[in-house]
């Protein structure tokens, strides 16, 4: 637990001194109590380290990103309270419970009901009438309770009066004739008397049950004053209790001046016919223990109602715990004061943690990380690992390798605790159900994990809107250890500064600090052949990706046998287009050792392919040539004259390749910067290998954090194999997000699969009303009520009536109908296109959500600008 697994690559930000150690280097020192940690692959990539500023940036600016400053609570309002540290705990230190109470502890423990999925749960209040139907109360109960309560009463009334017949027939039959005169109901004695108190007290309760039961008074009472929170319930309670005591002992309350309810009477009847006397009413005692009893007879409903055993346990708990820190903490402590740590007895690390809370030296990605390594440590059983690590680093605990534990600026809202990214309000409207109206908009890794597509016109909003605060938002979940993060951009998009990234890619730019390394340090000739394949012609339909893999293998695994790594892009180009030399040369190194038979008959093979009408070779070859340009010299391995060694000087000075293997196994933020204009067709390709590398490397479900990939434009990146691996990401723990300017980006053919294989669909304002069919077939249609009203006209057989039809048409000008409604079911589109296409007004966007665990939100509309 002390290093969260994330020690091996420790030293890559540039403040930290300690280096990452090697395959070679001796493993770093442990603590003695730490758990042991997960076993790791072995060719498990190190992360790669930042550079230390921007290329072209400031001195102060660079600074000032790499410390990781951003704006304080004032800055990022309240969803994303506390000042970020990033070289370590500053700030003066309050003691808890003096002065003002820190803003992210407020964050902590501001409420996050469970709600629909898609709504923004931070704080969230459902709106009226929204509950679910076991919680909320029926319109007639409300009505029809008062209904049994006037019946109950003039019941009552008649039945003291003794109007009501066959009054006394069920007291005679179960009372021994000597206690009444004959024909009669008078008593002959005390029996009588009290056996008439007995049944007019049993006949009050069963009046009392059948109000209560008719009238649905129970659940009346459950849903205004069991629902509120405490001390509140228990006040409602005692205010009830209070009234029913007045009924029952009118005496002991001075301003009652009605007569006491049968209750106490006939019961001290009841004893005096079952003992036979009354002796024992002589003792003090007994009668003390009689309204004893009633009085908690009538008290129990009330405590029942208002909980009055749990919370008064609550209070004791609460008045331990401020006498003895060991005792056990009270049920309902606020998230800020770490309950969960107390319930399992680590005290000291609550109250550590409660302490740095409170003097804000901590925030909400702090509080996210920590309450991570809380959920390892629990599943572990690490728990005294994790205590001594939070002891001992307090709030800088896990912190993430580069260090930061913030991003140097934020443009959205965030909750960390849910996962949550704000994107706006949902629309009030007919379509929209009740518990979204006026409610936050949101998108959750569940969501995520099934992957988004996302479509709207160029100045729609689709990067500044929803791209921009998604990736964000993983950005801030790598801090925590929860998710890694791979964004793919045009340069110049504002995806986020550089440094809220571990790694930025400037794919043609001289000055990048990082090379994309075009084999993902696959050691798999058909892996590595594959991928190739995949981005080189996965968008042409006459050549296969099988021939063009198989073609690339030809070449990748002779090549690799006789030079120990695979050949930079140039030299493939020149092997894929047949040059004799370069064939020859590689033929002559095979030759030489008796070791690669199989890889001569491999190269044999591909020489007699070459040339002929179905050769892959020469369509490989000419996309190659799109990335074999001079702005593209030193990258993909043309620096040190190779690619997949991992050795060699990159992409400018001091240039390291950077291989995106390294997201599967380290919770990295990664940032691509495609080539400028000029080179649309050679980003396109870029795009498809970052697509198909990710899609191979996220196989592995062992990966304990959540992988993600961005593609700001996926225009030509989506192809046949693309799209039917985007539908098995959900499985393992990854997702997509896709950014088109319109579906007719994608090949027909793929349009019905791809909205299909993802989960979560957008169409934001402006899309054509062809893009809008294709949403509207994949939402489908739905049922809903309709109502046709129809006039017809009133023919009188009478004259008076008809005299007085034609006056009134003669005064109001129209014939007298009558309506007849006609209510039925009909089915219709959720969305059609024509309303996709023009009643989205601007700055909205129609989504629809669906979770991992199968929990969906309809398409409904959504304002990106609430």
């Amino acid at each position: 637990m002390d290093d969260g697994g994330t020690q091996e690559a420790r030293g890559t930000h540039p403040k930290r001194s300690d280096p990452v150690p090697g395959p070679d280097a001796p493993a770093p020192q442990r603590h003695p109590g730490a758990a042991p940690r997960p076993a790791m692959p072995r060719q498990a990539p190190p992360m790669p380290p930042r550079p230390p500023a921007a290329p072209g940036a400031q001195a102060g600016q660079g600074a000032q990103a790499g410390s990781g400053a951003q704006a304080g609570p004032g800055a990022q309002g309240a969803y994303a309270p506390g000042a970020a540290v990033t070289g370590g705990v500053s700030g003066a230190a309050a003691a808890p419970g003096t002065g003002p109470r820190s803003a992210v502890a407020a964050w902590l423990d501001t409420p996050r009901p469970a709600a629909a999925p898609g709504i923004w749960r931070f704080g969230h209040r459902p709106p009226k009438g929204s509950e679910p139907a076991g919680g909320r109360l029926p319109a007639i109960t409300a009505v029809g309770l008062l209904i049994p309560l006037v019946v109950a009463l003039l019941v009552w009334s008649l039945w003291r009066q003794g109007a009501v017949p066959y009054e006394s027939a069920p007291l005679k039959l179960f009372t021994p004739e000597d206690w009444w005169w004959g024909g009669t109901v008078s008593p002959k004695g005390w029996q009588g008397q009290e056996a008439g108190v007995v049944y007019d007290g049993v006949f009050f309760a069963v009046l009392v049950y059948a109000v209560g039961h008719l009238g649905s008074w129970p659940e009346v009472a459950r849903h205004f004053v069991g629902r509120r929170p405490q001390p509140a319930r228990a006040l409602f309670a005692a205010v009830g209790a209070l009234g029913a005591l007045s009924l029952v002992f009118p005496e002991a309350f001075p301003l009652a001046g009605w007569a006491p309810v049968p209750v106490v009477d006939p019961l001290f009847s009841l004893v005096a016919l079952i003992s036979g006397g009354y002796d024992l009413f002589g003792s003090r005692l007994f009668t003390d223990a009689l309204y004893t009893l009633i009085t908690l007879l009538v008290l129990w409903p009330f405590a029942r109602l208002g909980g009055w055993p749990a919370y008064g346990r609550e209070l004791l708990a609460r008045r331990r715990a401020a006498a003895d820190p060991t005792a056990p903490p009270p049920a309902d402590l606020p998230r800020s004061q770490w309950p969960e740590l107390r319930h399992a007895g680590q005290y000291q690390a609550a109250e550590l943690l409660t302490a740095e809370v409170a003097a804000d030296r901590m925030n909400d990605v702090d509080c996210a990380r920590v309450e991570r390594a809380w959920a390892e440590a629990r599943r572990e059983a690490g728990l005294a690992a994790f205590t001594d690590t939070v002891l001992r680093q307090g709030a800088a605990a896990w912190t993430h390798p580069s260090g930061a534990r913030d991003l140097p600026g934020r443009a959205a809202a965030h909750d960390l605790l849910t996962g949550q990214v704000r994107l706006g309000r949902w629309v009030p409207g007919e379509r929209t159900p009740r518990a979204y109206h006026g409610a936050g908009a949101a998108v959750g890794a569940e969501q995520l994990a099934t992957s988004l597509l996302l479509v709207g016109p160029s100045g729609s909003g689709k990067t500044r809107h929803v791209v921009e605060p998604l990736t964000e938002g993983l950005a801030l979940r790598a801090l925590t250890g929860r998710c890694a993060v791979v964004a793919v951009c045009a340069a110049g998009t504002p995806l986020g500064r550089d440094g809220a990234y571990d790694v930025v890619v400037r794919i043609g730019d001289p000055a990048s600090a990082h090379d994309l390394d075009p084999y993902a340090e696959s050691d798999d000739p058909d892996e590595a052949a594959a991928l190739l394949a995949e981005a080189l012609v996965g968008d042409v339909a006459a050549v296969g990706t099988q021939s063009a893999a198989t073609a690339l293998a030809q070449l990748l695994g002779p090549y690799r046998a006789v030079h120990g790594r695979f050949p930079s892009l140039p030299v493939l180009r020149e092997l894929l287009e047949g040059d004799p030399g370069a064939l020859a040369a590689l033929r002559a190194g095979l030759a030489a050792d008796d070791r690669h038979a199989v890889m001569r008959r491999e190269l044999d093979a591909r020489m007699r392919q070459s040339g002929g009408a179905a050769d892959a070779g020469p369509a490989l070859a000419d996309r190659l040539a799109l990335l074999d340009r001079p702005v593209f010299a030193d990258f993909f391995g043309g620096g040190h004259g190779g690619a997949g060694t991992g050795t060699g000087s990159g992409a400018g000075a001091g240039a390291r390749p950077f291989s995106l293997r390294a997201v599967a196994h380290h919770p990295l933020r990664v940032r691509i910067d495609l080539p400028e204009r000029g080179h649309e067709e050679a980003s396109r390709i870029i795009t498809r290998l970052v697509l198909a590398q990710f899609h191979a490397l996220v196989r592995d479900t062992r990966r304990p954090h959540f992988a993600c990939l961005v593609l700001d434009d996926a225009t030509g990146a989506v192809t046949p194999e693309s799209v039917r691996r985007i539908g098995r990401l959900r499985s393992q723990n990854a997702g997509v997000v896709l950014a088109l300017r319109s579906v007719a980006d994608v090949p027909e053919a793929l349009h019905g699969p791809l909205l299909g294989a993802v989960g979560c669909r957008m169409a934001l304002s402006g899309v054509t009303t062809w893009d809008g069919s294709r949403f509207a077939h994949a939402w489908g249609t739905e049922w809903v009520e309709t109502k046709e009203v129809a006039k017809h006209t009133v023919f009188a057989d009478q004259p008076m009536t008809r005299a007085i039809h034609a006056l009134r048409k003669l005064v109001t000008g129209r014939a007298v109908t009558t309506d007849a409604v006609t209510t039925k079911q009909v089915e219709r589109e959720r969305w059609s296109a024509s309303q996709l296409a023009h009643e989205v007004p601007p700055g909205h966007a129609v989504l629809s959500l669906t979770g991992v665990s199968g929990e969906h939100a309809p398409p409904l509309l959504v304002d990106l600008r609430g």
